[in-house]
């Protein structure tokens, strides 16, 4: 059995995106083991600002959680939080995300992932922490046709601009890391999904769809395949590393990159079955050709991560989907 150090519910987290999806999971998983946090967020309008801070009022009961509303491009709101705050951990959740979304708005993406992230280093840099974790991205894999995706394979051909500036945020950290000292973990997310989830994702257009009647568009016409997560699951893992950073390697780099999927890939046509049946009613379909940016397949390898905190993520697609219905029905209003 892996040996690891639980959470130590005394230490101070700044957890920026913390109205987003991870980031609210995150923190109310944290607040609830007894953690300091801060949150840090600009509650852009990219979706539904009313569901952040729904997320956020739920946050907000905690008395040891404290938000702040700010931009990661702004380094001066990120360096005061840094000083005032003194984080002995940070999880950079914050980013533009969104596959599509990046065709036709390049530039916020380099705004918030790529300055945002260059701020959280060079707050990391300045005010020495215990150790940095941030999100990356299933899409560094690419169209790459070799499964399941391991952490060592060559990520050097990303299709989309969002899936580049993950890549481009693993680059960053290593060389923080390698340059400072700063000890960093990278994760890789495939497909997460779940209660409070991203009206942007696929399975929660497809319910707002599904419930107003309207046809679900099917890239690919449905053959395509993704490791869908659930959150809990995402949020497992990264409660076991946060204590844990990693140790120096053969060149003595305190930097990994872990996956943390499902690593059961299904195939878009059952996922969508799955929500029909969870939420009692059954779809139209719409079948389109593949978009630009879009994969064909995700397919984690989570070796490492079962090999260094004996976890792996296992919530199927019927429990997962079940528990998003529940909420979803209940968030808004369906008998």
């Amino acid at each position: 059995m892996a040996e690891f150090n639980p959470f130590d519910p005394l230490k101070r987290v700044l957890i920026t995106g913390a109205a987003g999806f991870i980031g609210f999971h995150l923190s109310k998983r944290l607040l609830s083991l007894g953690a300091t946090v801060l949150g840090l967020d600009n509650l852009n309008d990219y979706y539904d600002v009313s569901l952040k801070e729904s997320r956020l009022d739920i946050l907000k009961q905690y008395p040891a959680f404290t938000f702040v509303k700010g931009d990661l491009a702004d380094a001066a709101t990120v360096n005061a939080q840094f000083e005032a705050f003194k984080p002995d951990i940070v999880v950079n959740l914050a980013a533009q995300a969104g596959v599509r979304y990046s065709i036709d708005h390049p530039r916020s993406y380099i705004d918030s992932n790529i300055i945002g992230f260059f701020n959280i280093l060079e707050a990391c840099r300045h005010h020495p922490v215990e150790h940095l974790l941030f999100a990356s991205s299933s899409s560094v894999y690419g169209n790459q046709q070799k499964t399941p995706f391991s952490t060592s394979d060559n990520v050097d051909h990303p299709i989309s601009l969002y899936a580049a500036t993950k890549k481009s945020d693993e680059l960053m950290a290593y060389t923080y890391s390698h340059l400072y000292g700063i000890p960093a973990t990278g994760l890789r997310f495939f497909t997460v999904y779940g209660p409070y989830g991203r009206p942007d994702m696929a399975y929660f257009k497809f319910a707002n769809k599904i419930r107003k009647g309207e046809p679900i568009q099917i890239y690919n016409h449905g053959d395509m395949y993704r490791d869908f997560t659930y959150v809990d699951d995402i949020v497992t893992g990264i409660e076991h590393m946060l204590c844990n950073p990693p140790k120096a390697n053969e060149l003595g780099d305190l930097y990994k990159v872990y996956n943390i999927g499902n690593h059961k890939p299904e195939q878009l046509m059952h996922f969508i079955e799955v929500l029909e049946q969870a939420l009692g009613q059954k779809a139209e379909k719409e079948y389109l050709p593949m978009q630009p940016g879009d994969v064909y397949q995700t397919y984690a390898d989570v070796t490492d991560l079962q090999k260094d905190f004996d976890f792996k993520p296992e919530t199927t697609i019927e429990e997962g989907l079940g528990k998003f219905a529940v909420w979803y029905k209940k968030y808004y209003d369906i008998n």
